[in-house]
């Protein structure tokens, strides 16, 4: 039996719009990474709006920006129904990644305060900290926090002028003390569930006319930091037959991934090089040395390790074929998970009722939820993105999307309150 309560999609959608100006560059995208200035003048607007929606708002240790609405006196020590997503951004990217996670979050705990709905557990939203990685190259921060996955090891991570996170964290304000980490862990008595809505970052939804998803696994992503090392030398003076080029070593490497991610075409696997830095930089000059990034993803844990088994073994051929030295360094390695049936089966049985007609999908992006999965059940529904658009100015939700995706979570929280 469905409810009759209903969100307000203008006010979601304004707050989405309005976020969007806090960081936004000339390309009319947006640049909001993890504990910067625009990141805390976000934080503090959506503080203000939490708080209008009848929430406690505080932060724990790992900068999680948590409001909490509790439930009936007489059930205070119930674990609680925890609704996130983000607000931090990759540099240049769009304004609706994570954000309607958040934003949906706190529309819904303000229907329920609204109607003055009584709920025996307590309801939480969470904009978790750093979930890009965008600043210190180490996403899922604050997720990983809250289950227990950090150690003074990410805290010693610097970003692109020095600054250890350690240092950004202790500098944010909020009470927030990276010494007393081990204070902000939570278990499974604390949390009931998670759910969290985010855009589909692919182009499934909107290729086959679905407004709304309902996500049943998500893909595992590892990160790394690949370094080859030569010899510089003088471009127009070194024969070829005599170089020792990490650049020309790190194409053969970076074709490699390629190949080996698409010799199966039914394989859920993709790899990515997204940045690459070649030292001295010199357009005259056989570089000394290379530095690139690996991001490995698929839904299957054995074949992802065996991909990447084939990628370590290119990296020391080549090395050894072309008299280079290599260093690979891993960032981040989290194993695939699947969502709970039981959430899954709720949501298709709202979107049945709503003749939403809600596809059942795998996400190829990571999210909060992959952690949270540690601990609790865990729900995801995805909303439809233009083209499948995401990391760039040009992504976009539509209103009438967000607003149906919100919908059906807040059912979902309604009948499990």
């Amino acid at each position: 039996m469905q409810t009759v309560y209903k969100i307000d999609s203008e006010r979601m959608y304004e707050r989405i719009m309005t976020l969007a100006d806090i960081g936004k560059t000339v390309q009319d995208g947006v640049k909001r990474v993890a504990l910067s200035k625009e990141d805390k003048e976000a934080q503090i607007l959506v503080t203000k709006w939490m708080e209008q929606a009848g929430m406690t708002v505080s932060h724990d240790h790992f900068g999680n920006l948590i409001g909490r609405k509790e439930g009936i006196s007489s059930s205070s020590s119930l674990p609680s129904i925890v609704i996130g997503s983000h607000i931090d951004s990759v540099r240049n990217g769009g304004r609706f990644d994570g954000i309607i996670g958040v934003i949906a979050g706190i529309e819904i705990v303000q229907v329920i305060h609204d109607a003055e709905l009584s709920h025996e557990h307590p309801l939480e939203v969470v904009a978790f900290c750093e979930e890009e990685g965008s600043r210190f190259n180490d996403g899922l921060f604050g997720s990983r926090g809250m289950v227990g996955r950090i150690d003074q090891s990410h805290l010693k991570l610097k970003d692109e002028n020095g600054v250890t996170r350690y240092e950004a964290l202790q500098s944010f304000g909020f009470d927030i003390d990276p010494d007393r980490i081990a204070e902000s862990v939570r278990t499974a008595k604390d949390i009931k569930l998670y759910l969290e809505m985010h855009i589909e970052q692919g182009p499934y939804l909107d290729s086959n006319d679905y407004p709304v998803g309902i996500v049943k696994g998500i893909a595992g992503p590892s990160w790394y930091n690949i370094k080859l090392e030569g010899e510089a030398g003088h471009a127009g003076t070194v024969p070829m037959s005599l170089r020792k080029d990490p650049v020309a070593g790190a194409a053969e490497i970076i074709s490699e991934v390629e190949r080996l991610c698409t010799q199966d075409p039914n394989a859920e696997t993709v790899g990515t090089v997204g940045r690459v830095k070649v030292l001295p930089g010199g357009s005259n000059v056989i570089p000394s040395s290379v530095e690139f990034s690996l991001d490995l993803r698929d839904i299957d844990l054995t074949r992802r390790n065996r991909i990447y088994q084939q990628i370590l073994d290119k990296i020391q051929n080549v090395s050894f074929s072309r008299n280079l030295s290599f260093n690979v360094e891993k960032y981040m390695a989290i194993d695939p998970v699947y969502c709970s049936d039981e959430i899954i089966q709720l949501f298709n049985e709202i979107s049945e009722e709503k003749e939403m007609n809600a596809p059942i999908m795998i996400s190829g992006a990571g999210h909060d939820a992959m952690l949270l999965a540690e601990i609790t059940d865990v729900g995801m529904i995805f909303v439809r993105c233009a083209k499948g658009i995401s990391h760039q100015p040009n992504e976009h939700a539509e209103k009438a999307d967000i607003a149906l995706g919100t919908e059906l979570l807040l059912e979902a929280v309604l009948r499990s309150m």
